[in-house]
């Protein structure tokens, strides 16, 4: 009997062009999380090279957590990541969208 397996790519590429693997995408127990490490993370869950569900357990995150991480990326790609900006990505997003 054949059961219904899902195919996940050995690599995908990456935020920065490179190519990105199970084996160098950040440490389970990273906890300095850079904008590189997230949009790696966020690049191999849309990838297929994760779930969402392997994610939050591999790195302790929430659902809430890495949703933000992905709807930052969708937004304002990289740079909407950097935590100092977040408002001001923010505030631009919610003026695309009123008018």
């Amino acid at each position: 009997m054949i059961e219904n397996q899902k195919i996940r790519p050995a690599q995908v590429i990456g935020p920065l062009g490179e190519p990105l693997t199970l084996d160098n995408l950040p440490a389970p127990e990273t906890t300095r999380w850079v904008i590189r490490r997230k949009a790696e993370v966020v690049a191999a869950v849309n990838g297929g090279l994760l779930t969402i569900d392997e994610v939050c357990e591999r790195y302790g995150l929430t659902l809430e957590e890495f949703a933000s991480w992905q709807r930052a990326v969708d937004r304002s790609g990289m740079q909407g990541l950097r935590v100092t900006r977040i408002q001001h990505y923010r505030e631009i997003y919610e003026r695309q969208h009123k008018y």
